[in-house]
């Protein structure tokens, strides 16, 4: 992050590079970071694992859903718009995947990749909906040709029916989904360089931020620990439910005419703050249940 941060400021990565480059980890790196994941020697019991993330996810978000409906009646409509799809979609691809890979290895990506599905279905489905109406066709086909939920598609496949890619297919699909690890973070660092002082001063930035990267993940964590989950799914889950505000936030509201400028602080101050809140809470998840 400190490259990336650093590269942009000195001029030599612009605002266009780092838009492309986003392209390319959204629907090409992580697509293949996710399928690869499903290489790794997948076990009945990862397997069953798998189901319980996804139900998991699926109760996560359930819980953003009941708080959005309480949380945010203090804000006016422009920001709660904001407010609530921050909660609804978070950073837990573009960021969290490479931090799950990191601390868990591969079985972290394989369980975040599968806790990402009910987040896409309501990024396309109510999420949207806070912006502007969608027909149900088109929210079909947007969920339908999205490479990740391809690359999740594929790698179900892979564990009923293994097949045996072409060895510069295998390699080529291993050595992109490896890069993951690395561009997401570069390019955090360069939005990062985009962030004035003042625009952390925002109340309603850090209190997004405190129910985000704060209480959600511990609403999680004394569920999961209530249920006797494994620790490691609860682990996956927790850090993947900490992330901060997801970029689209910030492109769909200024593509619907909405406070394009607070959606961007927003981002910016949460992605800031989960550079502190994330080893805290990879520091608690340790503690409470070591892995």
């Amino acid at each position: 992050m400190a490259t990336g941060y650093g590269v942009t400021k000195a001029g030599i990565f612009s605002h266009k590079t780092r838009a492309d480059m986003t392209n390319i980890v959204l629907y090409v790196m992580l697509p293949c970071n996710i399928f690869n994941a499903f290489h790794k020697g997948i076990t009945p019991e990862v397997l069953r694992q798998c189901v319980v993330v996804l139900i998991a996810a699926f109760g996560l978000q359930f819980l953003v859903f009941v708080l959005n409906r309480f949380i945010y009646h203090g804000f006016p409509q422009e920001r709660r718009v904001i407010l609530q799809y921050g909660m609804i979609v978070n950073n837990a691809a573009f960021m969290g995947l490479p931090v799950l890979g990191a601390v868990f290895g591969p079985t972290g990506v394989l369980y975040g990749s599968i806790a990402l599905v009910p987040m896409r279905i309501m990024m396309w489905t109510s999420g949207l909906s806070l912006f502007a109406k969608m027909e149900a066709k088109a929210t079909f086909v947007i969920l339908a040709t999205h490479p990740c939920m391809w690359a999740v598609v594929l790698g179900i496949a892979y564990i009923f029916v293994p097949f045996t890619l072409p060895v510069f297919l295998g390699n080529t699909i291993t050595y992109i989904g490896e890069t993951v690890r690395v561009l997401p973070m570069f390019i955090v660092g360069s939005i990062l360089c985009d962030v004035k002082p003042k625009d952390m001063l925002d109340i309603g930035c850090f209190y997004y931020s405190i129910m985000r990267l704060a209480v959600v993940p511990a609403i999680m964590f004394g569920a999961m620990t209530l249920l006797q989950v494994d620790t490691l799914v609860t682990g996956v889950v927790v850090i993947a439910s900490a992330m901060p505000a997801a970029n689209a936030t910030a492109m769909l509201a200024e593509k619907y005419g909405q406070d394009s400028v607070f959606a961007s602080k927003l981002t910016f101050v949460s992605i800031m703050l989960s550079i502190i809140t994330l080893p805290v809470i990879a520091a608690a998840l340790e503690w409470l249940s070591p892995l």
